[in-house]
Parts: C-alpha cells; sequence; structure tokens
C-alpha cells in the first residue's frame, strides 16, 4: 500500500488494477475521513494495488476548487473513490470509474442564498450526477442526498464507518463518587452548551476534546464543573482518553454517522446518545438513548448510568456485541463486494 502523495510518487501494478483513493488536502486536526480509508485499505489489497492520494489545495476558493479538478484530471489509474469532503473532485474524474463517498450534508442545513445553492451544485448535484455511484455512512445521510439532489436510491449504498483498532477495552471499576465524562468534539452540532447545563451540580470530571472558547470556559466554572480539554490528540491518546473515562457523552444535534458510539462500546464504556437518527441506530441498544434538546433528559441519561449498575452493565455488554459489525475488516468487506459489483459492470 502506498501512502499518502502526489501523482509522482505513484507506482502501476503489473498484476492488479489500481483503485485510488482521493482525499482532501489534510489539515491539522482533521483526520477522521483519512482514518476510515486507512483502517480499510488494507484489507483490500488483494484485488487492488491501493494508492492514497491528496488534493494540492486545502481551501475551497474558486481557484482551489479548480486546481483541485485540474489534478485529478491528470490522474492515471484504473479505478477511483473520491472519499469525502472534497464531492466536486469527481468532475475531473471518469464517471463510470469513479465511486464518491458522501458522509453527510450538514451544509444544507447550515448555509443560506446563494452560498447553499453554490455548494448543493459543488458538493451534491453535479457530483452525484457524475460519478458511477455514492457511498454514505447512514441511512439518514442517504436520505439527505436523495432529497436534495433527487439521486435514485439504487445508486447510493450506505456503508458505515468502522471502529478504529486503536480503541481497546481496560478493566476499570466504575468510579460512583466522581465519574469522568467525556466528550468529544466542539463543533455547534455536538451540544456542548446543553451538555453544560445537564451536569450542572453533578460531581463528576469532565474530559473534553476539542479547544474551548473563553465564554464556555465561564459557563463551565459558572456550573461548578471540574473540567479539563486537550486538542490534536494522537490515536493513541484518544484510546487512552476513552479507556480512562468511565461515561461518553455524545448528545449530538446532527451527525453523519457517530463515531464516539461505537468507540465507546469497543472501550467498555457506558455512552449516553441522542435518540435521534444516526445515533440510535448506530448505537442500537447498547447506548442510553436521550433527547438532545432536553436538559432534564440528558441529564437523566447520565444520572441514570452513575446510579443504576445493572442498567450500565447491560448496556456495556450490548455495545461489545454492536461493535462486532462495525470491525475495520467487515466494513472492508463491503466496499470489497461493491467495488466487484460496480466495476465489474463496467468491464
Amino acid at each position: 500500500m502506498l501512502v499518502l502523495g502526489d501523482i509522482g510518487n505513484r507506482v502501476k501494478s503489473k498484476r492488479l488494477e489500481t483503485l485510488s483513493f482521493v482525499f482532501r488536502k489534510s489539515r491539522p486536526g482533521f483526520y477522521s475521513i483519512e482514518k476510515i480509508f486507512n483502517l480499510i485499505s488494507g484489507f483490500l489489497e488483494k484485488d487492488f494495488k491501493i494508492e492514497l492520494l491528496q488534493m494540492p489545495a486545502l481551501r475551497a476558493t474558486p481557484l482551489d476548487i479548480i486546481k483541485n479538478i485540474l489534478f485529478t484530471k491528470k490522474l492515471g489509474g484504473s479505478y477511483f473513490h473520491v472519499t469525502g469532503e472534497i464531492q466536486y473532485a469527481v468532475l475531473g474524474l471518469p464517471s463510470s470509474k469513479t465511486i464518491l463517498t458522501i458522509h453527510d450534508s450538514g451544509f444544507m442545513y447550515k448555509e443560506k442564498g446563494v452560498k447553499r445553492w453554490v455548494l448543493r451544485q459543488l458538493l451534491l448535484k453535479l457530483p452525484v450526477k457524475h460519478c458511477c455511484h455514492i457511498t454514505t455512512i447512514s441511512e439518514a445521510s442517504k436520505s439527505d442526498i436523495i432529497r436534495f439532489t433527487g439521486c435514485p436510491a439504487g445508486k447510493i449504498t450506505v456503508i458505515p464507518n468502522p471502529v478504529d483498532d486503536n480503541i481497546y477495552y481496560t478493566s476499570k471499576e466504575f468510579n460512583h463518587d466522581k465519574p469522568v465524562i467525556l466528550f468529544l468534539g466542539k463543533t455547534p452540532n455536538k451540544n456542548f452548551p446543553m451538555a453544560i447545563q445537564a451536569l450542572s451540580g453533578l460531581k463528576c470530571r469532565l474530559e473534553i476534546i476539542g479547544k474551548i472558547e473563553e465564554d464556555q470556559k465561564r459557563l463551565l466554572e459558572e456550573k461548578e464543573i471540574e473540567y479539563a480539554y486537550s486538542f490534536d490528540l494522537s490515536a493513541g491518546e484518544l484510546a487512552d482518553k476513552y479507556a480512562t473515562c468511565d461515561i461518553v457523552l455524545f448528545p449530538s444535534l446532527f451527525e453523519g454517522f457517530g463515531l464516539p458510539i461505537i468507540e465507546g462500546n469497543k472501550a467498555g464504556r457506558v455512552v449516553v446518545t441522542s435518540n435521534i437518527s444516526p445515533m440510535k441506530e448506530v448505537a442500537g441498544n447498547a447506548a442510553c438513548l436521550v433527547d438532545p434538546y432536553s436538559v432534564d433528559s440528558i441529564r437523566s441519561g447520565i444520572l441514570k448510568a452513575i446510579e443504576d449498575k445493572v442498567y450500565r452493565e447491560n448496556l456495556i455488554a450490548e455495545g461489545f456485541k454492536n461493535v462486532e459489525k462495525y470491525h475495520p475488516q467487515i466494513i472492508a468487506g463491503q466496499y470489497q463486494a461493491l467495488y466487484r459489483k460496480v466495476f465489474n459492470s463496467v468491464n
């Protein structure tokens, strides 16, 4: 398997056809898409020579978008998979040999006016028409793609995200007196202010992954919540955060998938997450589901996880079962089956 690089570093395979994963240009603190496909790529090497390619331009300015499309036009190779966030990159690739992953359509709910229209064209409508097949990570994301583009349902396959191999289980006695509550992410959809309100008055330690703003610090101090935060963690450091916590709190308002749910399952920690799609489907019976729009519901879920040992241990046991279907080898097999189906149809 080749490492991330540009077109000049690629080596053509004489034995296997090449499958090129096309990534956005990397930026500090944003690794989720790259992590997903690095986890599965090794399992695909019996069918393809895998190469991982990175876009030359980072920003979403018109000039950078043009640079990235021109870059993809120069790519040789057999088949392509544009892995997400740079959906417009498919416009420079052969449509009959290009699969596109769309993780979510969150921008359609945030943006308005001309910007929303432009993003819809560049990241949804034109790319969906140009590629031969689409993958997405949940039924909720699939429904959004159909809603915003009119794409036929049969052109979209749902393949969930794999759980990180770095996440591990270690036995730990639950800390009833002062549980460590892990909260991942600081973007508005993560619902951090509501979580702070829900934890007010509870004796706990809040471990936050992500930078926090001054107003959030003030709110934490006002609610007398003990906290620590960290960011730019390595995969191993993040795994250690899961291993040392007691509860994973993930009351998100919007997700394409919700990786912290299955990462918490694999770590053997009780997960409290939202009772909305796709979180409730990802969690199944393996998490305490709460209304993310209700402080009282979030608080009640946390208290039940702390106070009810039988309930908590049942969730953890269900979590170990739930995470099995998200093993990287299982997810790679789903992609492998899709590649065979789609690419064989063009030969």
